[in-house]
């Protein structure tokens, strides 16, 4: 239960340079996690626009938790924090603070695109001090990825582009790979409304049935709202849907 839980974390907070210009400042997006039949929980992300060290960046909070039934038998309180750069879609400084039942860690990581370097921080064990680790051109965090592939156009986000990409999460780096197969009108809480749908490419084995069990889809427009994103588990599926926007830079258009 607790690697399923943590899926939601990686899909919420789910490439070459470019700006972020297309997140409206005070932006919330709220998603509603769902276990099979159970409501499991809650993702929220809020974007301000600030300064980091003197240049332009958006500060992208993130949280999670789990609720109702589930968090009686299963306690989730994650945070995740990012400052990415607004020139180039880069993060700069990175947090990932989770409670997950017994389980606690909390990394700081600040990053050095100029040499390819980060230095990782593990806050929850200080006498492990910082360490300087070698990472690799265009390094994103499970937050910028998301806002960078947000602030593509729609000529970068065709159907048949494929957009490979390397992401930093908790100590460690993992390729992905993004795939975007087509088009569908989706059915929300707020009415139907026409997406994207990607196809990230994920390591399978314990928790995902296939190399591809992960889907997702953003309004097709030049917001890319998520709307929906779904995961085939070796036990069961989860499924996280849009349940609240905020402030977003272009109207969402829903049709009855």
């Amino acid at each position: 239960m607790k690697k399923i839980l943590n899926l939601l974390t990686l899909f919420v907070f789910f490439l070459g340079f470019g700006q972020i210009d297309n997140i409206a400042d005070g932006e919330s997006i709220t998603l509603r996690i769902h276990y099979g039949f159970l409501n499991a929980g809650t993702a929220n992300l809020v974007a301000q626009k600030t300064n980091y060290r003197g240049v332009p960046h958006l500060h992208v909070r993130g949280t999670g938790a789990t609720t109702g039934a589930v968090k009686a038998f299963f306690k989730v309180e994650d945070f995740y924090e990012s400052y990415i750069n607004m020139n180039t879609g880069l993060p700069s400084f990175y947090v990932r603070n989770v409670k997950e039942g017994s389980y606690r860690q909390h990394f700081e990581t600040v990053f050095n695109h100029d040499n390819n370097t980060l230095i990782l921080t593990d806050k929850k064990t200080p006498a492990n001090g910082s360490k300087v680790i070698r990472s690799v051109r265009g390094v994103q965090d499970m937050l910028s990825c998301f806002y960078y592939l947000r602030s593509k156009s729609s000529a970068e986000l065709r159907v048949g582009t494929i957009i490979n990409m390397n992401v930093w999460i908790d100590d460690e780096m993992f390729p992905f790979q993004l795939k975007v197969t087509g088009t569908e009108n989706l059915k929300t809480k707020f009415g139907t409304i026409n997406c994207l749908k990607i196809i990230p490419s994920v390591k399978s084995g314990r928790v995902f049935k296939e190399k591809e069990g992960v889907t997702m889809w953003v309004s097709n427009d030049a917001n890319h709202v998520p709307m929906l994103l779904k995961a085939e588990l070796a036990v069961g599926s989860l499924k996280a849907s849009i349940d609240d926007f905020k402030n977003v830079k272009y109207p969402l258009r829903f049709t009855k």
